[in-house]
């Protein structure tokens, strides 16, 4: 039975991660944060050490006996959050927790990015190897966190590789509550033409192509997009979306021009007033940047194969939001 060392595991991803890997007979300890619980997951199984990416002190020697560390927390985009403390956990504390693995023997590092640190994609879909772009503070950190863990790896340090997932969604999730909610109750209306192409992973998918990144031993140093077998363009993914809600969606159009200076203007009154603001302009990154990307490399080399065709996994996810009340 492989022991494995998994952070982020009162997350989405963590948390659905920890199951797979215990189902899959795996012997699972989670990095958590003091004052969280992963009750759910100590009934699989799972055992528990409390620490903190940011305290690299936290953790320091409790790395010993594991073969796999899986490394999927991250302090995710929020507004108002400085980008020393992006740094200091994405960065720092990933560099940390390679240092611990390496000093303790660690067989197999597999580092979760994102495909923010391309930022939008000018020619899609984009490969692994398209250039860099981050746009904000936290796919800086992403970015700097990304490097860190190759270096290692480039370096024979440690064997590993870096997976950046594709807009994850799934039962649990709460990033795309928003859209759903807006679209469920008919008040959904698109900011431009609509066209921006997305891209999104069912969380199950994802997990299962993480575990592999872990189970492939002789490849080291690489990176692998993990996501959905189709991406498409924003307007039919609400009209999607509004399709397996029972939803008729809005064909109006607001245009983006106008949004985009009230936003400009929201950021220079709140934020002086460390307010946040109602408007943003990242916010209007959702509507007009391209997000697709080409998976070919981890099939080739991983055997990763999404399984949930998009429609099922939106059904599966809208379900959940009615089961949990939150449409």
């Amino acid at each position: 039975m492989k022991k494995v060392f998994v952070t982020g595991a009162t997350g989405f991803t963590g948390s659905y991660l920890c199951r797979a890997l215990a189902k899959q007979k795996y012997d699972v300890t989670a990095l958590v944060r003091d004052g969280k619980e992963i009750n759910d997951l100590e009934k699989l199984g799972v055992k528990k050490i409390t620490g903190d990416l940011a305290d690299p002190e936290s953790f320091k020697g409790k790395l010993k006996g594991f073969d796999i560390v899986f490394h999927i927390a991250a302090l995710y985009r929020v507004e108002g959050v400085s980008k020393d403390l992006f740094t200091k956990v994405n960065a720092e504390g990933t560099r940390a927790l390679l240092d611990e693995s390496v000093k303790n023997g660690i067989k197999r590092f597999i580092h979760c990015s994102t495909v923010g640190v391309q930022g939008e994609i000018k020619n899609p879909p984009a490969r692994e190897d398209a250039p860099y772009s981050p746009g904000d503070h936290y796919q800086e950190s992403k970015l700097e966190g990304e490097k860190i863990a190759l270096e290692y790896f480039n370096e024979d340090k440690i064997s590993g590789v870096v997976v950046r997932p594709v807009g994850i969604y799934g039962p649990g999730d709460t990033r795309f509550l928003k859209l759903f909610k807006h679209i469920y109750r008919g008040n959904f209306k698109m900011i431009g033409k609509g066209k921006a192409l997305y891209h999104l992973t069912f969380v199950e998918d994802l997990v299962d192509g993480i575990i592999l990144a872990g189970e492939k031993k002789n490849i080291t140093g690489e990176i692998y997009t993990l996501g959905g077998n189709e991406y498409l363009p924003l307007d039919e993914l609400v009209s999607l979306i509004g399709k397996v809600l029972e939803k008729k969606v809005s064909g109006f159009r607001i245009p983006l021009f106008p949004v985009y200076i009230a936003s400009w203007m929201c950021e220079i009154i709140c934020r002086p007033l460390r307010i946040e603001p109602p408007l943003f302009r990242r916010r209007l990154d959702f509507f007009t940047k391209d997000r697709a990307f080409d998976i070919s490399k981890a099939r080739k080399e991983l055997g990763y194969s999404p399984k949930v065709p998009l429609e099922e996994g939106l059904k599966k996810t809208a379900e959940w939001y009615k089961k949990e009340e939150l449409l």
